[in-house]
């Protein structure tokens, strides 16, 4: 799953709502900084409700991510779109399909949610925009078991607010150039423009078995 994903049923609770960013924060900032759903669970029942609500949703980004990890429609869909951009893309370019395939399935995922809903991004973004940044990223590292805040959480929690780049998943241009910067994170080559041309059709997949992808146990 991606951001939106895992947090559209937590915009109730902007703590909570930024637990389930946080394994997703730590990936871009950090990747050697785990808070693992063993650690954060320690802290759900915590009487502070700030540090309670950052667990929770720590802990239910992992168990979410179990189970959409395994269900059919994601096994089928990434494999689909692995050999969809292998199609398109020159040889030897060094590029992974089976990852593209993985992060277009989550990323289209998003991009589905939010043209059913684009009212939620808006709520979802309003309220972690209400987060206190400075104690979320002291908490993390908290529950990392470090002795600091990771370093650059704060800045990045930030950037993300800044950019709001959630939105740019629902059009393929912009899309293309948020899958060039996830590229660029891993160390990865840059997509070549005629990439472009399989992503109609990668959206129309995943927006057919949107609702599959949704349900645990399947």
């Amino acid at each position: 799953m991606n951001y939106f994903t895992h947090g559209r049923h937590a915009l109730d609770d902007p703590h909570r709502l930024a637990g389930t960013a946080v394994p997703d924060w730590l990936s871009v900032v950090d990747r050697r900084v785990r808070v693992r759903s063993k650690r954060a669970a320690v802290f759900v029942d915590d009487s502070d409700p700030v540090t309670a609500a950052l667990a929770r949703g720590i802990v239910e980004h992992h168990h979410d991510d179990g189970w959409f990890h395994a269900t059919p429609a994601f096994a089928v869909l990434s494999a689909e779109l692995a050999t969809a951009a292998r199609n398109v893309l020159p040889p030897d370019t060094g590029l992974r399909t089976w990852f593209l395939g993985h992060v277009l399935v989550e990323l289209l995922l998003d991009a589905e949610l939010i043209r059913r809903e684009p009212e939620r991004l808006t709520a979802y973004y309003d309220q972690m925009a209400s987060i206190d940044s400075p104690r979320v990223a002291q908490l993390v590292g908290q529950m990392a078991g470090l002795d600091e805040a990771p370093s650059q959480l704060e800045k990045f929690i930030a950037i993300f607010l800044r950019e709001r780049f959630l939105a740019d998943y629902v059009d393929d241009e912009r899309l293309m150039f948020r899958l060039g910067q996830v590229l660029r994170r891993v160390r990865l080559p840059p997509l070549p423009a005629e990439f472009a041309a399989m992503l109609p059709g990668a959206r129309r997949k995943v927006a057919e078995r949107a609702d599959e992808l949704l349900k645990p146990g399947r």
